[in-house]
């Protein structure tokens, strides 16, 4: 059977999973994830996401703070650490903590939205690839089967064959992580909305 073939099996296979499960129907997202586009920062923050009349050190500051907290790098700890400064020099005004959660949506969303689009690509360059793979294959099956197979040829086609399977299993292995960035974003931006509106007293 070729590959593209077992591929297609498996993803029909899939689909028929629980509603839980992701949808194969797009040959694009490869990720056993649920493939969510756009976010929406109302989903997360009921209150205003714009404080009006702040001055301008107090502007800084928010953004300051949307950036550290957009950061990967920075835990839990560290994030409460950079709220509580904030709220100690700057208050807790539900507004302004408004702005500055919808700073970090702005730059975490976009960073999940870029990488769900080289997800995208790289499930179509895996595509592409076992194409490759199932073509060789085909070209090579009909040398042999020829009167007088041109055994060079038939090296050459083994060789690409080989080197190409292993690209696409070592791609395949690094699948896992990468379906998982976009979710563990969408949490990271569940967690941060909850901190700014405990420490806003909403």
């Amino acid at each position: 059977m070729q590959l593209r073939t077992i591929l297609v099996a498996i993803a029909a296979a899939m689909a028929a999973a629980p509603s839980g499960a992701a949808d194969y129907s797009d040959p694009t997202w490869p990720c056993i994830q649920r493939k969510v586009g756009e976010l929406s920062p109302a989903l997360m923050w009921s209150g205003p996401l714009e404080a009006e009349g702040i001055d301008a050190e107090t502007a800084a500051d928010a953004d300051r703070l949307a950036r550290t907290l957009a950061l990967r790098r920075v835990n839990a700890a560290g994030m409460d650490a950079a709220i509580a400064r904030f709220v100690e020099a700057r208050g807790n005004d539900p507004a302004l903590m408004g702005r500055v959660f919808s700073q970090v949506f702005e730059a975490v969303s976009g960073r999940r939205q870029r990488i769900m689009a080289g997800i995208e690509d790289y499930s179509l360059g895996q595509i592409d690839l076992s194409d490759r793979i199932d073509a060789a294959r085909a070209e090579m099956d009909t040398e042999m089967s020829a009167e007088a197979p041109d055994f060079d040829q038939i090296d050459a086609l083994e060789e690409r064959i080989d080197w190409d399977e292993r690209i696409y299993t070592d791609r395949q292995k690094s699948l896992t992580y990468v379906c998982e960035t976009p979710v563990l974003l969408e949490q990271r931006l569940y967690t941060i909305a909850e901190k700014l509106k405990a420490a806003a007293g909403t």
